[in-house]
Order: C-alpha cells, then sequence, then structure tokens
C-alpha cells in the first residue's frame, strides 16, 4: 500500500504539491488524475525517493522507498518510457537492472515476452518507436514482480490493441492483490479501467474515492422520463423540487431527483411510466467540472 502523508513540496515561491495526503490500496486499479502543473509527477517523484519532499512522508507499506533492500523486488515503476540508454538492447538493458537487483536472469526473458517485446530483445532501444519504449518501460516495471506499482501515462504511443492489452493487464495485476497506480491524462482509458481515484489541482487534493462516487459529483446527472401522463408528472416532480425540461420528442429531462424517487412517486400516483434512464456525466465531463478552478494553463488566455 502506498500512503501520502502532508506531503509538501516548494521550488522557492513555487508550490508544486501542497499538503497533500491519500491512500493507494491493493487489489484495485487506482487512477492519478489532475490537470497539467498539478503536481503529479512531483508526487510520484516523491514516492519513489527521486524527489526531496519540503516536508510530509511518502512511504510504501510503510517504509521509505529508499530504504527498501533490492528496491525493484517491492516496487516497479514507469515515469519515463524514454529514459533508457539508446545504445543497449532491449535484453541487456534489463540484464543490468535484474543483476543490481539480485534477480534471475530468466526473468528478463519472461518479461520480455509478456510485454511483446521478444522479437525485438536484441534491438538497440534507440530504434525503438514510442510504443515499444513504453513496453520496455513496463517489462522494467514488472522486472522484480513487485507488489507495487506505479506508471506515469504508461498508454501514449500504444496502438488500439497495445491500449487494450495495457488494460487487462493492470486489471490481472490488480486481481492479483497487488497495488496499481496509474497516473494518465486520458479520461476514457481511465473510465474503463480505474476502480479509484486521487485528483488534485495545484498540488491539492480534490477527491479520493471510487470512479462511480466521482463520476455522480456532477450537477449536470439528469434522469430521463417518458409518460403518456406529463402534465400531471411534472406537476409532482416540481412539488418535490425537481426541475423538469421538456423535449420535442415527449421524453422529460429530470434533475433534482434520482431515478428511484421518480419511479416512487410515479407509483404513488398511479401514473404509467413508458421509460426511465439515467444519464451521468462522463468522466471526462465531471472532471473538467470539479477541477476548473485548478487548472495551470488555459488555451486562448481565457482567464
Amino acid at each position: 500500500m502506498i500512503e501520502v502523508n502532508q506531503l509538501t513540496k516548494r521550488y522557492r515561491k513555487v508550490t508544486a504539491v501542497d499538503g497533500l495526503s491519500f491512500s493507494v490500496r491493493p487489489g484495485q486499479v487506482t487512477g492519478f488524475l489532475g490537470p497539467n502543473g498539478a503536481g503529479k509527477s512531483t508526487t510520484l517523484r516523491m514516492i519513489l525517493g527521486l524527489t526531496e519532499p519540503t516536508s510530509g512522508t511518502a512511504t510504501i507499506d510503510g517504509r521509505r522507498f529508499r530504504d527498501l533492500p533490492r528496491g525493484l523486488r517491492h516496487v516497479g515503476a514507469l515515469l519515463d518510457a524514454g529514459d533508457v540508454h539508446g545504445g543497449r538492447s532491449a535484453r541487456s538493458h534489463l540484464w543490468a537492472l535484474a543483476a543490481s537487483n539480485g534477480l534471475p536472469r530468466r526473468r528478463v526473458d519472461e518479461v520480455l515476452a509478456e510485454v511483446g517485446l521478444s522479437s525485438a530483445a536484441r534491438r538497440r532501444v534507440g530504434g525503438f518507436s514510442l510504443g515499444m519504449k513504453q513496453r520496455l518501460g513496463i517489462a522494467t516495471a514488472l522486472l522484480g514482480d513487485p507488489p507495487v506499482l506505479l506508471f506515469d501515462e504508461p498508454i501514449n504511443g500504444l496502438d488500439p490493441e497495445g491500449v487494450l492489452w495495457v488494460r487487462g493487464l493492470f486489471r490481472r495485476l490488480a486481481a492479483e492483490g497487488r497495488t496499481v497506480f496509474v497516473s494518465s491524462h486520458l479520461m476514457s482509458e481511465m473510465e474503463n479501467t480505474a476502480d479509484q481515484l486521487i485528483v488534485i489541482g495545484r498540488g491539492r487534493l480534490i477527491a479520493a474515492e471510487p470512479l462511480a462516487d466521482f463520476t455522480a459529483r456532477s450537477a449536470k446527472q439528469q434522469v430521463i422520463v417518458r409518460t403518456p401522463d406529463t402534465a400531471t408528472l411534472t406537476a409532482l416532480l416540481t412539488a418535490e423540487g425537481a426541475m423538469v425540461t421538456a423535449h420535442r420528442d415527449g421524453s422529460c429531462a429530470v434533475t433534482g431527483l434520482t431515478a428511484a424517487r421518480i419511479g416512487q412517486l410515479a407509483f404513488d400516483h398511479r401514473i404509467m411510466l413508458h421509460e426511465v434512464t439515467t444519464q451521468t456525466s462522463s468522466l471526462e465531463e465531471v472532471f473538467m467540472e470539479l477541477t476548473a478552478g485548478s487548472v495551470e494553463y488555459l488555451a486562448g488566455d481565457q482567464r
């Protein structure tokens, strides 16, 4: 488990991370979201001991990463797929890491096969595409068969097949009881992959909750209702404090009441319903809505 407690990082007058606290638990995929400049990469680097915090702590299973012997056996991470010596082959890169962490050489070929790079094992990394470098980075994270895994933008450069593979990989790793922490700007992918979300803005925590709870926060959530007695139902719903908007196709959009409450009111007053459908906002819509005040850089100088 990853635990972050009052983590703060200041660079002179700039506060990149500001009193951040959250936990990332095993057995689920946790998405890490935030606008550009929110402090996500800085937070990941502090968790891995690559950046010294100004104050606060970041621990993995109760210990700082730097205090874990043979770190790849405890934590696997992909922060920058391009941060590999271009003159080395994929196999020699992984061999060096395996040797420094006391891992058997056979593990190198196992992870290369798992990420689909067996045929490219002897090729120099400098000639790899971005997608191949991402796969090599994921192989590096898996090398020590660790219980905790962190990934920063792992989908970048992958083709559709690769995206589906990564999605399945993360879910499998979580199902095995591992802690899987994934930072990404791709909301649609997080919507299909994450169970939990950590959302930050300007270095501060905005949300730490299940994906379903986060998307339910939207003020735009509504229920579409269709009935042969629109006028009577509208009067009932309005009296309950709901806002009802009629559509040209005969349906109504209701905000302020749940589908269950609408159904109960209709049943109590013997109003027939032909349709009751809850429409929730997408993760991207809710994210944009809740982080609007935390955006560091706005296109078109909208501030």
